[in-house]
């Protein structure tokens, strides 16, 4: 029907019903359109140099050592999949540590898919979401840091965990750090979401700081697909920082051997198009007021739901709704109460339980906490 319609896309989009395009964004295609100066040669191997350096400088600080020493180096990547998928494959070819990667349970379900495929490596878990407390499960986390192989490699979520939500204090980032260091553990940073958790890229890359302050090597894969709206563009960034400059350029050049064996070299629309909002002083301003609002948005529908599941008197708590970062929220609801929500009301959401906030609206919020505590009182469970 029309009315279950545009009940579906009022629960799959934005604030007004729509996607949007950061104003920003719009501007700097404007000009890269009126720039006669431009062509459509290929970028090179390790793509749009002046984007790379200036992501680069966005997660290390722009006064980071490792940057100033040339121990930072960066390829342009298909996003963030893609910066993942590089990494992988260069572990899975010249790591010389413990081949075992170590990812959160749960985590997002491309990097159990991406590593399955790779030969020479295995995909490990280690505790990180605790479901009778709906938190950060430190406890788990580092017990299984410390279980693990000497020298694994670690997939730590920056900040804006996907799928749970929930991100561990700098106090707790200090303890897992320790634990690395201990083990001789390889960290691999996932970054999709940088200022999502606060609305501060400082305050989201501060984990990553920590480890560059303590003297980690490591990995950093960055995506520019939500924090700048190019989902189509698929603009990412791989950075790594090696002990020195020439262990870094040496790895620098066999993942561009890596990327010349898949996709040749990145696109360069959306790489002008981050390159511009990240080395324009203005834009640059303009473009961070956007990740602002995108994560206050966030917040406002965190509130709307909690605020509705009060209302309605929804069973159980919560709160959690509140703690948790970023685009997604681990409800706690079941399978069963999912499969109700999906075929009787068309909120659609992962059958684990996580539902995209950045559908949530102050219009829609009543009718999703209906529904929900419809299927808390009436899912059968199996």
């Amino acid at each position: 029907s029309k009315q279950w319609y545009q009940r579906r896309v009022a629960i799959t989009a934005g604030e007004a019903g729509k996607p949007w395009v950061l104003p920003v964004v719009k501007k700097a295609e404007s000009m890269l359109a009126a720039d006669e100066t431009l062509n459509k040669e290929y970028l090179s191997m390790g793509g749009l140099q002046s984007f790379t350096d200036a992501a680069t400088r966005l997660v290390l600080g722009e006064n980071s050592r490792l940057v100033n020493e040339d121990r930072a180096v960066a390829l342009q990547t298909l996003s963030g999949t893609g910066a993942l998928h590089v990494a992988f494959q260069f572990i899975s070819q010249f790591y010389p540590g413990c081949k075992d990667i170590l990812v959160s349970n749960p985590s997002w379900g491309n990097h159990k898919l991406m590593i399955d495929r790779l030969p020479g490596v295995n995909f490990v878990q280690y505790a990180y979401y605790d479901p009778e407390t709906m938190g950060f499960d430190l406890e788990g986390m580092c017990r299984d840091l410390e279980a693990a192989q000497d020298g694994s490699v670690v997939v730590l979520h920056a900040c804006a965990h996907n799928p749970t939500g929930i991100d561990p204090t700098m106090e707790q980032w200090l303890k897992i750090a320790e634990v690395c260091k201990k083990k001789s553990h390889f960290p691999l940073f996932d970054l999709a979401y940088l200022g999502y958790a606060s609305g501060s890229f400082d305050q989201d890359a501060a984990s990553i700081r920590l480890f560059a302050d303590l003297g980690f090597e490591f990995i950093v894969c960055q995506s520019f697909a939500k924090i700048m709206g190019l989902y189509c563009e698929r603009i990412g960034c791989m950075i790594f920082a090696g002990r020195t400059a020439e262990i870094s350029h040496k790895c620098l050049s066999q993942m561009k051997i890596i990327v010349r064996s898949i996709y040749s070299n990145p696109p360069a629309h959306g790489a002008r198009i981050a390159s511009m909002c990240l080395n324009n002083r203005d834009m640059r301003a303009e473009w961070e007021d956007c990740v602002k609002e995108m994560h206050a948005r966030i917040r406002r529908s965190r509130s709307y739901l909690h605020t509705a599941l009060k209302t309605v008197n929804a069973p159980g708590s919560w709160d959690h709704i509140l703690a948790q970062n970023g685009m997604f929220s681990y409800t706690g609801l079941t399978k069963a109460q999912c499969e109700l929500l999906i075929e009787k009301h068309h909120v659609y959401l992962l059958k684990s339980g996580r539902i995209s906030m950045c559908g949530i609206t102050q219009e829609n919020a009543k009718y999703v906490a209906n529904a929900i505590h419809d299927a808390i009182l009436n899912a059968k469970e199996n």
